[in-house]
């Protein structure tokens, strides 16, 4: 039996640029190939996210980052729940819930009012995820055009 370890969920530190790259990166060319927006925001995560005030939370394991989720920043009291990833052999033990939980009080914390985010229907599982925490889809009249062509459903959360 293995031992369990602690994860830990801490905020990005200087260095984490390529786990935040290879985290995402995993998931994305397993259903997908990586498009524009991508390697925008995977090849220089400071600029594209931590500069614009966005942040970006990473589950760690071991001292091995193996989960990671990012807030952007999209307009007054809005944020965007973006490269939100866990790494295959973690998935199924609620790695995910944990950084979404933590990314929705630190949303809240910070005055957010609203979190938005874009899927797609083949991550049921996340997507299943997202309900469960109070997302809600959007319906067809109050969509904007997506930088991402795998962008085929998009949700809300109300933070009041």
């Amino acid at each position: 039996m293995i031992p369990q370890t602690e994860l830990t969920i801490r905020e990005f530190l200087l260095g984490d640029e390529a786990a935040f790259r290879k985290l995402n990166e995993e998931w994305i060319v397993r259903y997908f190939a990586l498009e524009p927006k991508d390697e925008e925001s995977l090849s220089d995560p400071q600029r594209s996210i931590l500069d614009r005030g966005g942040r970006i939370f990473f589950a760690v394991r071991d001292g091995e980052p193996i989960g990671c989720c990012a807030l952007l920043v999209t307009g007054p009291g809005e944020f965007e729940v973006a490269k939100m990833a866990v790494t295959e052999s973690a998935q199924g033990a609620g790695i995910g819930r944990r950084l979404l939980e933590k990314v929705i009080a630190e949303a809240r914390a910070a005055g957010a009012r609203r979190l938005f985010l874009e899927t797609n229907r083949k991550l049921l599982p996340a997507i299943h995820l997202y309900e469960s925490l109070g997302f809600r889809h959007l319906p067809p009249e109050r969509l904007e055009p997506s930088p991402y062509a795998r962008s085929n459903v998009s949700m809300e959360l109300d933070l009041g």
